[in-house]
């Protein structure tokens, strides 16, 4: 009967909680930003050069729909890895789990409305520079 109930228990998987989600975003958006700001520093610093970027050059390459898409999976990635991180040293000053929650909440708000705003700009350079 033992070997019953553990073999049928080894099937069942664990629903993920949040601690669970947030550990595992941490180290898939670690992996995706190496790339991501590798290549943006290699193309802005090392190919066009500091010295040739100004409003002009950022609205023509915002022009891009690709480009519009890839800074802006470099900004939600960036914003989302250093949140993340910051809950988990916040979580060090607030002990209970209510305090926790909240602050979770408050981060995941805060990422959202700046990452939103942060597209808007990108995708309204964009428009501006088209009409």
């Amino acid at each position: 009967m033992t070997t019953a109930t553990t073999s049928a228990r080894a099937n069942v998987k664990p629903t993920p909680t949040y601690e669970t989600i947030a550990w595992k975003w941490m180290r898939y958006s670690g992996v995706l930003l190496i790339p991501l700001v590798w290549i943006h520093v290699l193309i802005q610093d090392v190919l066009v050069g500091v010295h040739a970027i100004d409003l002009n050059y950022v609205v023509e390459r915002w022009a891009n729909i690709g480009w519009q898409i890839y800074d802006i999976l470099l900004l939600a990635f960036t914003f989302a890895h250093g949140m993340n991180g910051l809950r988990q040293v916040a979580f060090d000053f607030f002990q209970t789990d209510k305090a926790r929650r909240n602050l979770s909440w408050i981060l995941f708000i805060g990422w959202l409305v700046i990452s939103f705003i942060g597209a808007a700009a990108i995708l309204g350079a964009a428009a501006k520079h088209l009409a």
